[in-house]
């Protein structure tokens, strides 16, 4: 793709993204969500964005497995084009919270869509580096069962019915659900984002030092949010869980 329909499928996606928000806002949404529809809606969009690139990083490597060898250099219409309709749904993202939530609230998670844009429009628009952007879209498999897990959440499906008010246990959907979530987060996100700060290292004499610091960034805040997001998730789901678990015995 050229230039012009690079930033037209990029402007396309976040606008595609932005319909289907409009579309999840009509649809029936669960009671218990009712008071945090905004974040029901933002929930379900970023869900299509990590199965839509997820599956498709995974297709893009079985298409074109000689990627791996290239990672910088390589391209290919769906690699550029995954790319570019990905960075189109972090433009939509960033507005959308930066719309409607507060700053506080989002600042990280803004900080991490800026970086994510950066470096995704370097890619999309110099053709380079579009393979080592694809590999950190495998981190979006794990984003599919995170984002399922919030909406259990929001939907007040985390826990078994008749259970809230002594010790709770959760819901066999829950469970799945949580245990799938710390499988992959560890597999596709921590092995992943490993895997890329040690390539990035190692191919530093190779690469520019503007992208170079791009990259750094980028990778430092993400591990950063990761360790302290899954420690929050295993406090929740597993030590908490254990300990309603003894208190029932």
């Amino acid at each position: 793709m050229d230039l012009k329909s690079t930033l037209l499928l990029t402007g396309g996606s976040a606008g595609s993204f932005k319909m289907l928000n409009a579309v999840i806002r009509v649809l029936p949404t669960p009671q218990a969500a009712q008071r945090k529809a905004w974040k029901w809606r933002n929930v379900s969009t970023s869900l299509a964005h990590s199965c839509l690139t997820g599956a498709g990083a995974v297709l893009c490597f079985y298409r074109h497995p000689q990627m791996m060898e290239d990672l910088i250099s390589f391209c290919s219409l769906h690699s550029h084009s995954l790319v570019a309709i990905s960075t189109g749904y972090f433009i939509h993202d960033f507005l959308d919270m930066a719309l409607n939530q507060p700053f506080k609230q989002s600042w990280d998670l803004l900080l991490h869509h800026s970086l994510v844009i950066s470096c995704f429009g370097l890619a999309v628009t110099s053709r380079l580096y579009l393979g080592f952007a694809v590999v950190s879209l495998l981190v979006e498999i794990n984003s599919i069962f995170l984002h399922l897990r919030q909406l259990l959440l929001l939907s007040g499906r985390r826990n078994k019915p008749g259970t809230e008010l002594t010790a709770p246990q959760p819901s066999l959907a829950y469970s799945i659900t949580s245990w799938l979530n710390l499988g992959t987060f560890l597999v596709f996100r921590a092995c992943t984002l490993g895997w890329m700060s040690h390539w990035l290292a190692r191919h530093s004499e190779h690469i520019p030092r503007y992208v170079l610091m791009m990259g750094a960034a980028g990778l430092s805040l993400i591990s950063t949010m990761n360790v302290a997001m899954f420690y929050k998730m295993f406090k929740a789901d597993i030590l908490k869980n254990m300990r309603n678990t003894t208190e029932n015995h």
